[in-house]
């Protein structure tokens, strides 16, 4: 396993990822990328030519995948009209942040030497970040637990029951990427400070 991130002398950030971490890593930022673009409300008619002219033609309800709706609370939760209003005009946005994100995880990997397919045993990726990137992929580490904490139903204080759950239950291994996205994006905040 990697040792995670660490200082450069030279400003932002260094890590050496096995082939199969960084295989990894760029999976979990598809995946990422895909639910991101895949689910889309349909824009709303708007009469206001200010607002046609800046494309304020978001969702405006709650996304449906549970994913979804974590990275993308509700604003106002006792107020549906203020909460659609508010995701109108700031979701989509922040979904092509967020993508921007993953895709800049999948670039710096492929740019750093992870070829299209793995085949490869033994190969080593050095991933070198400045501090916006490094930013940007904490961002995006972020945003990969809240999915896979999501989909696991994973729950503050519930450590126990994913430390009992037997080695053959596949959830135990998808907690083990959970956790090792965290312990990267540790190691990636103290590199930083």
């Amino acid at each position: 396993m990697t040792e995670g991130f660490l200082p450069r002398r030279e400003g932002g950030v260094l890590a050496t990822f096995s082939g199969f971490e960084a295989d990894l890593l760029r999976s979990l930022a598809s995946q990422l990328v895909e639910l991101l673009r895949n689910e889309v409300a349909a824009p709303t008619a708007s009469t206001d030519p200010l607002e046609d002219l800046l494309d304020f033609s978001g969702p405006t309800t709650e996304p449906d995948d549970p994913v979804l709706a974590r990275l993308f609370p509700t604003a106002y939760p006792d107020d549906e009209e203020a909460a659609g209003e508010f995701r109108r005009f700031t979701e989509g946005s922040l979904r092509d942040g967020k993508a921007r994100n993953a895709v800049l995880i999948i670039d710096t990997l492929e740019e750093s030497g992870l070829p299209p397919e793995l085949e490869e045993d033994g190969l080593w990726i050095d991933v070198e970040l400045s501090v916006a990137e490094a930013h940007a992929w904490m961002r995006s580490f972020t945003d990969i637990r809240l999915a896979l904490a999501t989909r696991l139903g994973i729950e503050e204080g519930d450590e126990s029951y994913w430390d009992m759950l037997p080695e053959e239950d596949p959830r135990t291994h998808v907690h083990d990427i959970y956790e090792w996205v965290g312990y990267l994006q540790e190691t990636l905040v103290q590199s930083l400070s």
